[in-house]
């Protein structure tokens, strides 16, 4: 049906949207299903918001800078809406995401051209709040939705699923019960949610038949998961691996982002026993110093973390580890920060996630005495940084002259070339005559940067 012209609507078949991502993995994935959601009333994706019906910004709330930069962006957007304004079309304007959550109405003041503002709880109801803002309404919905919206948000279909790759992420938990004195995760995501086993499964099953070969399970506290089987049995994130490993198609797991106190004893033995389960695990810590874990309310000191290294390395030996660590957390000394440095040594990661601390406000963390000089924080986070990079180059030379099997996910930057996915995650650049984009083949690594792997067809 024809939408008047005076309103200024596009007719619902001719609808495009643009879709922003900041942040996590989680964002790319509720960015996707959001996506899924709107496909069902009417809209198409477009690369561009200059024509866009309309445009969402789906934001992270983690970072100070992250934050500015989405007010930053709408400036840009709301440039596009006036211009659409005066050509005589309508573009409705939504931020989504845990800025969205954080801020709510704050965003409509300091962000007019703003129509919608939906939080992460939400977006199951998405279609109809962009219905009600092409109308005029100026929306704000934040509260924690009752029902589940996994349950309502529409399936993917085969050809979305097919347009987004062969590796794919699938969000099994949400929201976090930990209260890291830095982290605003509880207030914008709420309480730790797990996901329905059969809704999971499902998903899995959907993805396994669509094409995707490798699935990387999501969670703000992903071994925090659990739920019940088919047989009404207790299940913990272990057993759901299992159970995915059975799907045929799938070739490849992975799961992100753990906390160390839900690292339980089921979990440790899959690293040993399912063969799908890639080597590879993320295992923030945040701080290598004990005053200052305790200050960030990570409820474990160093040694904990130590022996939960060792026994991780127990069940596979050959498990690369990645972290994420804060600089400059309120108080931290020079000793404190030395303390971290030793970890890391003592650990040795193929990766890591760094940053300077960002107090966000709301949180403890943003109220306590003694914060440190921005000058401080950077100068330790370049020395942190350093450490890193030796570390994950001195890894990735570690696998000069190994053969392995490599996911080849797409095409890489230069011609004839072809990017695959070790196990250790790192990418690894081939000829185009490896295989195709889909296919697991067996390589040899030729040379080892500090970021990625060459290597040859064997």
């Amino acid at each position: 049906m024809n939408v008047p012209a005076k309103t200024g609507i596009t007719p619902a078949a001719m609808r495009k949207v643009y879709v922003k991502t900041y942040g996590c993995q989680m964002n790319v994935y509720d960015s996707e299903r959001m996506g899924d959601a709107l496909a069902r009333d009417g809209y198409v994706a477009t690369d561009t918001p200059d024509n866009a019906d309309l445009i969402v910004i789906n934001t992270c709330h983690i970072r100070e800078k992250a934050a500015e930069k989405v007010y930053s962006e709408l400036g840009r957007m709301r440039q596009i809406k006036e211009r659409r304004e005066v050509e005589g079309q309508k573009t409705v304007i939504a931020v989504a995401g845990c800025v969205a959550q954080a801020e709510g109405n704050e965003i409509i003041k300091r962000s007019p051209a703003v129509d919608l503002v939906v939080g992460p709880q939400s977006y199951h109801r998405l279609g109809q709040y962009v219905s009600d803002a092409a109308e005029g309404k100026r929306v704000v919905a934040t509260d924690f939705a009752i029902e589940d919206k996994f349950g309502e948000l529409p399936p993917a279909t085969r050809a979305q699923i097919r347009n987004r790759g062969v590796a794919a992420f699938l969000t099994i938990q949400e929201g976090c019960d930990k209260f890291c004195t830095f982290c605003v995760v509880p207030y914008t995501r709420g309480a730790e949610v797990s996901r329905n086993a059969r809704q999971i499964l499902d998903e899995a099953q959907r993805l396994a038949d669509s094409g995707v070969r490798e699935v990387t399970l999501l969670g703000q506290n992903v071994n925090a998961w659990h739920g019940a089987g088919s047989d009404g049995m207790e299940m913990r994130l272990g057993d759901l691996l299992a159970s995915i490993s059975e799907i045929s198609g799938i070739e490849r797991l992975r799961y992100t982002t753990s906390h160390p106190i839900d690292m339980e004893d089921t979990l440790i033995e899959a690293h040993r026993t399912l063969p799908k389960l890639m080597p590879y695990l993320h295992l923030p810590v945040q701080a290598g110093s004990n005053r200052i874990l305790k200050a960030m309310n990570r409820r474990h000191d160093r040694d904990y973390y130590f022996d939960l290294v060792e026994r991780i390395r127990a069940a596979n030996p050959d498990i690369a580890l990645s972290g994420d660590f804060i600089t400059g957390f309120p108080g931290e000394t020079e000793a404190d920060f030395e303390d971290t440095l030793s970890l890391i040594r003592r650990v040795k990661y193929a990766s890591a996630f760094s940053f300077r601390y960002s107090p966000r406000p709301g949180t403890p963390g943003a109220d306590m005495a003694n914060q440190i000089d921005e000058d401080v924080r950077a100068e330790r986070l370049g020395r942190l940084q350093r450490l890193i990079a030796e570390q994950q180059f001195e890894f990735n030379k570690t696998r000069e002259g190994m053969e392995m099997r490599v996911l080849i996910e797409k095409p890489a930057k230069y011609e004839a070339q072809v990017m695959a996915r070790s196990p250790w995650l790192q990418p690894v650049i081939l000829p185009d005559t490896a295989g195709k984009i889909g296919d697991i083949v067996n390589v040899k690594i030729v040379s080892a940067g500090p970021n990625s792997l060459a290597g040859e067809p064997v």
